[in-house]
């Protein structure tokens, strides 16, 4: 099941291989992109631990000198596969948000997006927390990233007047978190709410907050 959900998480994007060894030809961007796809799906099934080049290699229906004409270890496509994931989540979110859409009502339709994209990739989480030990660097970059743009969003809402002046690095931070756990459990644990009621409900929390009104 996690081969196919894998297969096509990232299209679109252009994947990273180790440093000098980025791919020239449409041909091999192809090839890239099947050993990313493939990576998704072995490190996804079973672990950084157990995962192998050769079943890298089995899945993506290449030779195992492909391997490394772009990549130089394990541990170089896994992180190239964290910030690959990391780009998707992104144009996943984005691809949600409508035109002109700004505040909250954007934070709803960018969270649709990413819950959306847990449930059809829902080995993202598993790679994603053993890239905290596996690819440190990757792992802090998709998060800091992260953040990073929802807080320009909140900057641009500001702007706008769509939102309440306040500090954006802390409220990106906060909404962040808020979103990877409703995308673990309402994504990887469970599908029986929709998509919209959950982004809903997040929306009025933080358009209403949860406290008692006096």
């Amino acid at each position: 099941m996690a081969e196919t959900a894998a297969q096509g998480a990232v299209e679109g994007g252009t994947g990273q291989a180790s440093p000098g060894k980025q791919p020239r030809t449409a041909r091999g961007r192809e090839t890239l992109r099947r050993l990313l796809d493939a990576a998704a799906a072995e490190f996804g099934e079973r672990g950084f631990h157990e995962a192998s080049i050769s079943g890298i290699t089995r899945r993506a229906g290449t030779a195992l000198g492909s391997f490394y004409t772009y990549f130089d270890s394990k541990e170089a496509i896994f992180g190239a596969l964290v910030r690959d994931m990391s780009e998707a989540v992104a144009r996943a979110a984005a691809a949600e948000i409508s035109p002109g859409s700004t505040g909250l009502t954007r934070e709803r339709e960018a969270l649709s997006g990413f819950l959306g994209f847990a449930r059809e990739h829902k080995e993202i989480y598993r790679i994603i927390d053993e890239a905290e030990f596996a690819a440190p660097a990757s792992y802090r970059a998709h998060y800091e990233g992260t953040a990073a743009r929802i807080a320009r969003r909140f900057d641009e809402s500001v702007a706008s007047g769509a939102m309440a002046p306040g500090d954006n690095e802390v409220r990106a931070w906060a909404v962040m978190g808020m979103n990877v756990f409703l995308g673990l459990r309402f994504g990887v644990w469970g599908e029986e709410r929709s998509v919209a009621d959950v982004a809903a409900e997040a929306e009025r929390l933080l358009r209403d907050g949860a406290g008692v009104r006096l």
